[in-house]
């Protein structure tokens, strides 16, 4: 997934950029509200990590911006307003779900995980691709009942055609889902990705349309 972190305390945004990019996210971090617009104006993400109390002004306004003009982006609060008005003001703005500072990281990864899966339209983290099963909250696949181990990057990838099963996938889009802004792509990196892929889950597993893009086989 591509996900926007808008933070502006440097360490909790340090260890959260980290925890992102540990999990096989892209990660753009912006640490103020006028940052934050600039980066969803150019870029596509999958969900945005949106802390309440910014230098430049409040959270929620700048959500509530975000819904009226028709995005639909998943939004998770990250903030230390912990009272019941604030949960419900945040809820009711449009977002998918809050967080009260200090958390877990591992619950966040978790909480991420969720609200990706309902917006696939499938809440349910267990998904069978012929002899594969896939356990998209534990972030493990198995082949035959066999473990097999993926890199962080290789999991992004194969997430990202799990959650876009049936649909044409461009080298563009894929790279948007492994990439954030400040990385370098080799203009040959998602092929190896698809390549090694291929080799660990089966070669019939990803279908190439030449010069359009990838996508999940269906079984």
């Amino acid at each position: 997934m591509r996900i926007l972190l808008v933070e502006d305390d440097t360490v909790l945004g340090a260890a959260v950029h980290d925890q992102l990019k540990a999990d096989g996210h892209s990660a753009d971090w912006a640490t103020r509200l006028d940052m934050a617009e600039e980066t969803l104006a150019v870029g596509v993400f999958d969900l945005v990590l949106l802390d309440l109390m910014l230098p430049d002004g409040r959270g929620v306004p700048f959500l509530k911006a975000l819904r009226a003009r028709g995005d639909a982006t998943p939004v998770i609060i990250l903030t230390a307003l912990d009272q019941v008005s604030d949960r419900i003001e945040g809820l009711n703005a449009g977002a998918d779900d809050y967080m009260v500072k200090p958390f877990d990281l591992s619950e966040l990864s978790a909480r991420i995980g969720s609200v990706a899966r309902r917006y696939t339209g499938n809440p349910n983290p267990l998904v069978h691709l012929g002899s594969l099963e896939v356990d998209l909250a534990a972030k493990t696949v198995r082949r035959d009942r066999t473990p097999v181990t993926l890199t962080a990057r290789e999991w992004a990838l194969f997430e990202a055609f799990v959650q876009a099963r049936g649909r044409l996938l461009s080298k563009a889009q894929l790279e948007e889902h492994l990439y954030s802004f400040d990385d370098v792509i080799e203009s040959n990196t998602i092929e190896v990705h698809i390549s090694r892929l291929r080799k660990k889950l089966g070669r019939e597993l990803i279908e190439t349309e030449r010069g359009l893009g990838y996508r999940l086989a269906t079984p």
